[in-house]
C-alpha cells in the first residue's frame, strides 16, 4: 500500500509536470547558482584565460519530500585554445521520479573579440542532442483497475537533435550574457487516443549579467540576474546578491519571482577549488508540500602546463 501511495503521488506530479508542458511550454531545469553554471545557459561563457581548463558541477535537488521531484545534476569542461577560441563540452541531466529522463550532451565553440581596452565578446555555438527517456514499467495507477490511463501505457525513448547560441561581453569586472541554448523545437511526448499529453520543448531565452564591486581590499560585492522567456510562460526572474570576503569566502542572498527565497555560500578551498551550497525556500503554495530545494556545485581549475600559479593570477569572480 506504502508503494501504490508513492506511485500515485508520483502520477500525480507527472500529470502536473505534463500539463505545464502543454500549457506553459517551460522544461529547462531551474537553478539558482547560475553565475557559476553559465555553460550549460551559454555557449558563449568564456574566461579567456589561456592554459586554464574550467571544470565546473551542479547537482539540484528540488522540492525535497514531494514524491518524484525533480533533480538535475550538469557537468562542464571548456579551455581557451588560443587568445580568441575557446572550447569545451557541456551536460545537463534532468529526472523526475526516476520515470522521466532527460540527458543534453553537447560540445561548445566560443570565437572571442576584443573590445576596446579592457572588454571582451565572445560569440558562442552549442551542437549536440537531447535523450529523452519515459519508463513506466511496474507503474501502477490504481489498485483493482484493470484499465491503464493511456496517458501513462507506453515507454518513450526518443533522441533529438539541437543547436544553441549566445553572447557574452565581459570584462574582470563584469559580464552581460544572452542565449537561446535550445534552438530546435520538438514534440517529446505525442498526443494519443484523444488524451493530450504532449511535451514541447520550446526555446527558451536567457539574459544574465552580474558585476563585482570593490568595496575595499578585502571586500567584494557581486550582485547579478537572470531572466528567463519562453513562449507561453510568464517571465522567470533571479536576482542576487552576494558579498566576496578576502577572495575565498562568499555569502548572499537571492530572490526569484513569485517563486523562491535563496541563501548561498561558497569557499575557494584552494586556488584552483572551489565549492558552494543554496538553499531555496518555497514562497508560493507549493512551500507547504516540501522542505526547500537543496544545490550544490564544484568548481575546479587546472593549469594545464604549470604557467600561472596560485594567487599570484586574477580571480575568476564569474
Amino acid at each position: 500500500m506504502k508503494n501504490l501511495n508513492i506511485y500515485h503521488k508520483i502520477a500525480a506530479l507527472l500529470s502536473l509536470t505534463l500539463l505545464s508542458f502543454q500549457s506553459f511550454a517551460q522544461q529547462d531545469p531551474q537553478f539558482t547558482q547560475y553565475m557559476y553554471n553559465m555553460s550549460i545557459i551559454n555557449p558563449a561563457y568564456a574566461t579567456a584565460d589561456e592554459a586554464i581548463l574550467n571544470l565546473g558541477g551542479l547537482y539540484r535537488t528540488q522540492w525535497v519530500g514531494v514524491e518524484g521531484a525533480p533533480k538535475t545534476g550538469t557537468f562542464f569542461a571548456h579551455t581557451p585554445i588560443n587568445e580568441k577560441i575557446e572550447m569545451g563540452i557541456s551536460f545537463s541531466n534532468d529526472n523526475i521520479g526516476d520515470i522521466v529522463n532527460e540527458n543534453n550532451i553537447y560540445a561548445d565553440f566560443a570565437y572571442i573579440l576584443p573590445v576596446g581596452f579592457e572588454a571582451k565578446l565572445s560569440l558562442g555555438i552549442k551542437a549536440g542532442v537531447t535523450l529523452f527517456d519515459v519508463n513506466f514499467d511496474g507503474f501502477n495507477l490504481q489498485s483493482g483497475n484493470v484499465s491503464t490511463d493511456v496517458a501513462f501505457n507506453e515507454n518513450i525513448s526518443k533522441t533529438f537533435p539541437n543547436l544553441g547560441i549566445g553572447a557574452f561581453y565581459f570584462t574582470e569586472n563584469y559580464y552581460i550574457g544572452l542565449s537561446a541554448p535550445n534552438l530546435l523545437t520538438t514534440k517529446h511526448i505525442e498526443t494519443e487516443n484523444g488524451v493530450k499529453s504532449t511535451g514541447v520543448q520550446d526555446i527558451h531565452y536567457f539574459l544574465t549579467g552580474g558585476y563585482v564591486f570593490n568595496i575595499n581590499r578585502d571586500v567584494k560585492f557581486k550582485p547579478a540576474f537572470m531572466a528567463k522567456s519562453v513562449r507561453g510562460a510568464p517571465l522567470s526572474l533571479d536576482i542576487t546578491a552576494n558579498v566576496l570576503f578576502n577572495n575565498r569566502f562568499e555569502a548572499g542572498l537571492g530572490y526569484r519571482l513569485d517563486d523562491a527565497i535563496s541563501g548561498l555560500v561558497s569557499f575557494r578551498v584552494t586556488p584552483e577549488l572551489k565549492i558552494g551550497y543554496a538553499y531555496d525556500f518555497t514562497t508560493t503554495n507549493l512551500g507547504d508540500f516540501n522542505s526547500g530545494s537543496h544545490e550544490i556545485f564544484i568548481l575546479f581549475d587546472i593549469d594545464l602546463f604549470g604557467l600561472k600559479g596560485g594567487y599570484d593570477r586574477s580571480p575568476r569572480f564569474f
